[in-house]
Formats: C-alpha cells, sequence, structure tokens
C-alpha cells in the first residue's frame, strides 16, 4: 500500500517502521473503503429533501368587473432583522391558488420531490427548521439532525488533508512519478521524451515503479512545472519531493472545499451536501490526497474558473492552467462556452485567455508532449467495462488486434448519449421562468408562503441575499387572479418575480458566479401603467416600460455576466459533460471521479450523486492497490480475479445511470413559458 521512500528520516513526511501482514492491510483497507463510501451514500440519502404533496391546482374564482376588492390587513413574519409595515391586500379567495409560473411555490429537485422555496436572510417563516429550510417542522430536520454541521465536516476535512500531507502517500506509485519527471527537468532532460529508464543509478528515479518506468510524463507542462519545483527544493531527497508535492496537493484540495463551501454557504442543506461530496468525502480523501495525485490541482483550477465566470480573463486563464495540468478537464470549458454561445465577445475573450496559457505552456516544454498523451488515450483499464466488450470482440472476431480504435469509437458514442440524457433531464427539469437581474435598490423577494393564495415579499437589498443582518421590510401582497405580473386593485404593485428552480443541476442563487441563469439581460418586469418604486435614496427605479435608471443597469449587466443568456448554465453543463466521460471512458481509474464530484458539489441534489459515490467506491475496491510492485503472489486474485468481476458492476451502474436519467426526463415534461404566458393570459 506504501511505497518506501529514501532520504533522512527526519525529514517528512513520517511514518512508522512497521511491516503489518499483507492480508491484514488489504482487509483492513478494503473494510475502510466499503464503510466510507456506505456511509457517504447513506449521509447523501438523509441530506435528501423530503418528497411532499403537489399544491392543489383548482382554478381561483374571479371577482366580478364592478365589484371592487375589499382590502385587509394581513401581517408579514417577523424576524429579528425584518421592519413590518402592514399593507392593503384583496380578500382572500375561499380556494387555495396554485403557485403560477415566476411565483414563489415549492420548486421541484432532480428526483422528482418537492422542496420548499427557502426563506429570506432573516425571516422565520411557519415550518421553517432549524436548518434554515422551509420544511415541515421534523420532516427535514429529522434526518439532519443526525448529521454533523457543515462547517464541522468543512473543517474535519481540511484538517485530514492537512494531516496526510505529512504521512507517505499511499494506494499506487504515481507519486514516484511525479518525483522522477521533476527530477528530469532539473537535470535538463524532457519527461516528455524519456523515462525513469534513461536516470540509472539516480537516487529518484531508481525508485519508480513497473511498468511505468519507461513511460514518459502524459501530464500538461503547468504540472511538470510544479514537479520541478518540488524536486528543484528536495534535491536527492525523495522524502523532500515528495512532501513539497503534498503540500501542493493538499493546499489545492483545501483550497477547492472552501470554495465549494463558500459557494454554498447561503443554504445549510446544500453546504451540508458540498461538504459531504467534496472535502468530508473519505473517498476522495484517500484517493486524491492519501494517494497524491496530480488531478487534484486541475480539479481546483476547474472550480475556482466555474465560479469566477463573472470574469471572463480569470476563468479563461484558470480554464487553461487545468487544461495545462491535465489535458481532459478541458471537458469543463464546454460549460461556459456553452453559456456564453449567444455572447461572442465574451465567449471569444475567455476562450483566449484560455488558449493563450495552454499554448504558451506547451510552446514552452515543446510539441513531443503531444504524442504521449494521444498514446495513452488509447489505453483500456483492467476495470473499464470496455475490456469485457475487447474480450467479447476479440473471441468473436479473432484475437489478431485489440479493437482499440473500435472501442474508442464506441466510448464516445457512449459519453454522448450519457450527456445527451443527463442534459435532456436538466433542461425538462429546470423551471421556465428565471430570475429576474436584481438591482442594488430594495426590490421584492420571494418569501415563504403564510397561507393559500398569499405569498410574501419582501424588500430588501441585493446584498441581503448574503447578509442576514441587511435591515428589511416586508409586505403581503395576495396574488390576482390573473397570475403574477398584475397589479392589484388595492394600489400595491406586484413584480413579475419568477422564481429560482432547485431542479436537476441548478445551483444556489445568491453567491456570486451562482449556476442560476437568467433571461437575456431582463431586468424586474412590470405590467404596462404600474410603477414599481424602491425605497427612498436607491437610487433606481423602473417604468412602465421596464426601464431602470440610475446604478440598476450595472447591476443588470453584471447579473447577466454571471448567469448567462438562458438556457443550462455552465455548472450544469460541465457537471452532465464530467459524468458522461467518469462512466463511458475505457481508461478509468478511480481518482477521476474527483473532478465529477467537485462539479456535482456546485449544481442541486439528484440521485447522480449516489451513482457517482457508487462508482468511486467500486473503482476504489478495483483498486486495491492501484501497484503492482511489492505485492505477495498469493494476492494476484486481487488483480487477475476480483478487478475484472468488478468490472461488470461498472457496467450495470452505467445502464442504470442511462435508464434512471432517460426514465425521469419522460416524466418531467414542463410546458414552455409561451404555453404557460397564454394559459396565465387566459
Amino acid at each position: 500500500m506504501v511505497p518506501a521512500l529514501t532520504g533522512p528520516s527526519w525529514q517528512p513526511p513520517y511514518s512508522l517502521d512497521v511491516h503489518p501482514n499483507p492480508y491484514l492491510v488489504i482487509a483492513f483497507a478494503a473494510a475502510a473503503i466499503t464503510l466510507g463510501g456506505l456511509g457517504l451514500l447513506t449521509a447523501l440519502t438523509l441530506t435528501r429533501p423530503p418528497k411532499l404533496p403537489h399544491p392543489p391546482t383548482a382554478t381561483p374564482p374571479t371577482a366580478a368587473p364592478d365589484t371592487p376588492a375589499t382590502p385587509t390587513t394581513t401581517p408579514p413574519p417577523t424576524g429579528p432583522d425584518h421592519t413590518t409595515s402592514p399593507q392593503p391586500t384583496p380578500t382572500q379567495p375561499d380556494e387555495p391558488q396554485p403557485p403560477a409560473p415566476g411565483a414563489a411555490g415549492p420548486l421541484t429537485d432532480m428526483t422528482g420531490t418537492d422542496v420548499p422555496q427557502p426563506p429570506a436572510p432573516g425571516t422565520a417563516g411557519p415550518g421553517t427548521d432549524t436548518t434554515g429550510t422551509n420544511a415541515p417542522r421534523g420532516a427535514l430536520s429529522g434526518k439532519l439532525w443526525r448529521l454533523p454541521n457543515a462547517r464541522l465536516l468543512v473543517l474535519i476535512g481540511c484538517a485530514a488533508a492537512a494531516i496526510l500531507a505529512f504521512l507517505p502517500p499511499s494506494g499506487s506509485g504515481d507519486h514516484l512519478n511525479y518525483a522522477a519527471y521533476g527530477r528530469m527537468v532539473t537535470l535538463g532532460l524532457s519527461p516528455y521524451t524519456h523515462g525513469a529508464v534513461d536516470l540509472p543509478g539516480d537516487p529518484i528515479a531508481d525508485v519508480v515503479e513497473e511498468p511505468w518506468r519507461e513511460e514518459p510524463s502524459v501530464y500538461g507542462p503547468v504540472a511538470t512545472a510544479v514537479q520541478a519545483v518540488a524536486s528543484w527544493i528536495g534535491g536527492d531527497s525523495l522524502r523532500l519531493t515528495i512532501f513539497v508535492l503534498a503540500l501542493f496537493n493538499a493546499a489545492a484540495f483545501i483550497a477547492t472545499g472552501l470554495l465549494i463551501d463558500r459557494f454554498t454557504r447561503d443554504d445549510p442543506t446544500r453546504r451540508l451536501r458540498a461538504a459531504l461530496l467534496w472535502t468530508a468525502n473519505p473517498l476522495l480523501l484517500y484517493q486524491l490526497v492519501a494517494g497524491m495525485h496530480v488531478d487534484t490541482l486541475a480539479i481546483a483550477c476547474m472550480v475556482a474558473a466555474l465560479l469566477a465566470r463573472s470574469r471572463p480573463t480569470g476563468s479563461g486563464v484558470l480554464l487553461g492552467l487545468g487544461v495545462a495540468i491535465k489535458v481532459n478537464a478541458g471537458l469543463v470549458a464546454l460549460g461556459p462556452a456553452w453559456e456564453l454561445r449567444r455572447r461572442p465577445a465574451r465567449l471569444a475573450l475567455m476562450a483566449a485567455c484560455a488558449l493563450a496559457v495552454v499554448v504558451i505552456g506547451y510552446a514552452i516544454v515543446g510539441p513531443e508532449a503531444i504524442a504521449p498523451m494521444t498514446r495513452t488515450s488509447k489505453s483500456i483499464s483492467h476495470a473499464s467495462f470496455w475490456k469485457l466488450v475487447q474480450g467479447w470482440l476479440q473471441s468473436i472476431v479473432g484475437t489478431g488486434s485489440a479493437y482499440r480504435g473500435e472501442i474508442q469509437i464506441g466510448s464516445l458514442l457512449v459519453l454522448a448519449l450519457l450527456a445527451w440524457f443527463l442534459l435532456r433531464l436538466a433542461s425538462r427539469s429546470r423551471q421556465p421562468g428565471l430570475p429576474p437581474a436584481p438591482t442594488p435598490s430594495n426590490e421584492a423577494t420571494p418569501l415563504p408562503s403564510n397561507g393559500p393564495g398569499h405569498h410574501t415579499t419582501s424588500t430588501t437589498s441585493y446584498r441581503a441575499a448574503s447578509e442576514p443582518s441587511s435591515a428589511t421590510s416586508s409586505a403581503v401582497t395576495h396574488l390576482p387572479a390573473g397570475g403574477p405580473g398584475n397589479a392589484t386593485s388595492s394600489g400595491v404593485s406586484h413584480h413579475s418575480t419568477s422564481r429560482v428552480s432547485d431542479a436537476p443541476w441548478s445551483g444556489p442563487s445568491n453567491d456570486a458566479g451562482s449556476g442560476t441563469s437568467n433571461d437575456a439581460g431582463r431586468g424586474p418586469s412590470t405590467d404596462p401603467g404600474t410603477r414599481t418604486s424602491t425605497d427612498p435614496g436607491s437610487g433606481t427605479s423602473n417604468d412602465a416600460k421596464g426601464g431602470t435608471s440610475n446604478g440598476a443597469g450595472r447591476w443588470s449587466n453584471r447579473w447577466t455576466a454571471l448567469h448567462g443568456n438562458g438556457g443550462l448554465e455552465a455548472p450544469v453543463v460541465a457537471a452532465g459533460l464530467m459524468v458522461a466521460y467518469v462512466f463511458a471512458t475505457p481508461y478509468i481509474l478511480p481518482w477521476y471521479d474527483g473532478l465529477a464530484l467537485g462539479l456535482l458539489a456546485l449544481v442541486a441534489a439528484s440521485a447522480v450523486d449516489r451513482f457517482v459515490v457508487a462508482h468511486l467506491l467500486v473503482l476504489s475496491l478495483a483498486y486495491l492497490p492501484a501497484r503492482v510492485n511489492g505485492q505477495p503472489e498469493d494476492l494476484d486474485w486481487l488483480r487477475e480475479v476480483v478487478r475484472p468481476q468488478l468490472a461488470w458492476v461498472l457496467l450495470a451502474l452505467t445502464v442504470a445511470l442511462a435508464l434512471w436519467a432517460w426514465r425521469t426526463a419522460r416524466r418531467e415534461r414542463l410546458p414552455s413559458v409561451s404555453a404557460q404566458a397564454r394559459r396565465v393570459a387566459g
């Protein structure tokens, strides 16, 4: 499990000089991986939103044209940060009204369950539980109380990653390859044209294990630069070189966890789920941190790029760095490309920055760095279900070929099919109504329902989305019979406020760079003749034409820059493509799933979480350990029997994911925006 490291014993990483029985080591490792994976699946199941009944669909009666509505006064919900002021509202009908498109109402997640809309900062509506969600008391909190606080999980995960940096890497021998590639750079050799075998007698290169001694580097120039820095610091000490690499790796893992935690901090449930998927994920801690794989650096760049896409230059540079670390991470770049497809100028700027970083990096190391990557792209790992396909082809057609080309084409077809299923599901499950661009003024924001036919609006500033201490003033407005967007007869105006979808893949809405999309730059909509004014001194008002004065246009442009022009958001597309990739690629190793899990932490909860965790669990057991040297001969059955058999499990998971995505999408047939508009108008 742990390759020996040469160098002074006082240098980190540190370990006990003990040699337990190999059977005992494998048994403990298998038990830890199995318990960690099953515990993670259980925790993700407990964080699922409760399934609530659909709202009634009765059509509310309309008042006669000559009968004015009788104004009533309904007190708004109170909270420590609210200043209440009763407002007149129309008479409430006897029948409860269903939430119309754009109105506050239950949200639907990827599993088809209804989850309530979270309250605005500082509010505590009826049924609000201690987790901050608007679930009925006891429905969701009854599950979450069994799990630690999200912040505690993040701290535990970060501490575990920091401690693992001081322990020898285990589970594979890739870190020895990294040290050898960095050593070659410091000695003036190219790691893309030489292998460890070309440095006989070198204290670093001699420890590289079979079958990698003759293999050149398949990693990008940025990864090679990090390896060279570690070799320059470590010198002839393998221990110190590995320790420096471990520090880089642990720092990237912790930084990614903190970024994801900051992105989801406004929603306690999502924050807890994100911590489980990444920072406190025992399987990722074992594979990425304890195994010390360079994939961690690429994941950190890609997650940061998605969260920084409001700044196309910075996001493009981060995308380029991720590709220049490991080329398969470039699939993530298709997410921002899709989101910006109708904004060619921003797309061109982001693509130019990413391409510049990649081109400069490969120009420094030379074009010979491309050949090893193309050769490796045709490999087939032993636990992949494509190994089964290769065996079938050889038994039916003949053994004269490895059929790598045919398998490569087949894997691309499977990838495209899975990606289409997942993104089709995400597109159908997403609510047609999109959130309007916020303004720096105090504007109406949906709050928890206060009863049938009612929803609460709060005049709160844009900053209040992330600052619960912001002062707010509430007003309860009755939904008119004609649907949202119509002014009430009492003179209280109403925004056509679209709800933020918690459907498949949609991300938190309050944070900068979140995955919530927006129609092409539209601002808060009003009906003709309705003027929505803000609090005095806000400097922003919307007239009958929907115009915005003073500083509101700047905020609207920023919102559009963050969330695109509608459609699927960048994290959604990137997550869907990466999940399809790890399930379809012929060459798959456990730590490849790390990028998929990092992206899933940015989108809404779904059954895809559990599919990917199960995929990682099976791969972790298949590659136990993921090295050849130092294994007793009587344990060869792990590699020759168990690993091929687990390929059947991966095949079953792939088929199950495809069927689930297809069947769930068939149930998610939402009407189009135009159809909903006609229904509301009628």
